[in-house]
């Protein structure tokens, strides 16, 4: 009997990596109004233990991404798991600001960097070095469905059990079934290439030669374009991901309807991402990029001009249609702008850079509403920032990648 590929078990694991991770993210966006309500804390003090657990992370990721240029894949993602797990089970018996920095912010962080985006991006790309942003994207929806399935189950559970047990229920989960199928089944690179070659194939040597050049070349602009431009998505990311449940409980929403919604824009996450994949394969990471700033502009003045229940289910699907669409481009512009050899080193960066503006953003949108006890103000600055980031992505460099055949069968 022939032995299946195992490129599609390593696609399933990247899957199913960033399924538990994009779910168990979500999470304290889901309880934080119960939780703010339960202990009675602001909303800025839970916040601030999300930019906390933000800028841990993001300060890790370097690090993450220097170890899986030269170490096993399967022993970092494996340990990231556990100790993620870990972190996510003791959210349950947390009842002082500082417990919630040190359990969140430090030791959930930790882990999450082992098993996030450029790690799992890594471990594809040397095994589809010719269909990496398709291949890739499939991964990343990961995060759309683990939202989707995972925050849908929490809110069920918030509902019956209130959100300590949830948080406890989300730690077994991911100590009982993520870490054991990472151990057991991811692998680095195939044994035969355990270094990629780069999209146009060739001699590897030369591509990497090729690489060098351009940094020389484009890293002084392209780099801090880049950079700024992930602060921007991640600013956004995080600031709509942290507080749309509780601006959509503020107008009027349900709890289970607002917990709900945050499901379902894990579900256009899905769509925003296979469809940035494809287009990168097409076109290049760059275009992709410009359709996510361009939809958010529209979006964010959608919300600005309307807050009816309508107008806020709309802009909630519609952000999430455009959330993920970045995340498998990280890659891709860190490929093409600076070659393969460095490939976890540079993603990490520009994904820490993102975390951590991420992290701001979430603190942003709780100061927003308690300063001015709504988030309109919050709302016309991140408009402003698409029109920058828009921008930004105009000026990128990014060489378009010629379309490959049989592409449509990848995956």
């Amino acid at each position: 009997m022939r032995r299946p590929d195992y490129r599609w078990i390593i696609l399933t694991i990247g899957f199913v990596v960033l399924f538990f991770n994009g779910g168990s993210r979500s999470a304290l966006g889901l309880m934080l109004k119960p939780m703010a309500d339960d202990l009675d804390w602001s909303r800025s003090a839970l916040s601030l233990g999300i930019t906390v657990y933000m800028v841990v992370s993001a300060l890790a990721m370097p690090f993450v991404g220097r170890l899986a240029d030269r170490y096993d894949l399967r022993w970092i993602m494996g340990a990231g798991a556990a100790i993620g797990a870990v972190g996510l089970g003791l959210m349950s018996l947390v009842s002082a600001p500082w417990q919630l920095f040190a359990i969140y912010g430090l030791v959930f962080a930790l882990g999450n960097a082992g098993i996030s985006n450029p790690i799992v991006s890594v471990m594809t790309v040397r095994w589809f070095p010719d269909r990496r942003g398709l291949a890739n994207s499939v991964a990343v929806s990961g995060n759309a469905i683990g939202q989707l399935v995972i925050v849908g189950t929490l809110a069920q559970s918030l509902v019956r059990f209130g959100w300590r047990p949830s948080f406890a229920g989300l730690g077994f989960a991911n100590l009982l079934i993520l870490a054991p199928v990472v151990l057991a089944l991811a692998r680095s690179a195939p044994p035969a290439q355990p270094v990629p070659s780069g999209p146009e194939g060739g001699d590897a040597q030369a591509a990497e030669q090729k690489a060098r050049d351009q940094i020389s070349l484009l890293t002084s602009s392209q780099l801090w374009l880049l950079i700024g431009i992930y602060a921007i998505c991640g600013f956004q990311d995080y600031l709509v991901a942290t507080h749309v449940v509780a601006f959509a409980l503020d107008v009027g929403l349900s709890t289970l309807v607002a917990g709900n919604l945050l499901a379902f824009m894990g579900l256009m996450g899905l769509l925003g991402v296979l469809a940035s994949g494809y287009l990168a394969d097409l076109m290049g990471p760059g275009r992709p990029t410009l359709l996510c700033f361009l939809m958010r502009i529209g979006i964010f003045a959608l919300i600005i001009l309307s807050q009816a229940n309508a107008s806020v289910i709309v802009f909630a699907l519609l952000y999430g249609f455009t959330f993920l669409m970045t995340a498998p481009l990280t890659v891709m512009f860190s490929g093409n702008i600076f070659g393969q050899s460095r490939l976890g080193r540079i993603s990490g960066t520009i994904s820490a850079v993102h975390q951590i503006s991420g992290g701001l953003g979430a603190l942003a949108g709780a100061l927003s509403f308690d300063i001015w006890g709504s988030y309109q103000q919050a709302f016309m600055l991140m408009l402003a920032l698409s029109i920058l980031a828009t921008v930004a992505t105009l000026m990128v460099r990014d060489r378009a990648v010629p379309r490959i055949p049989g592409l449509a069968s990848c995956c």
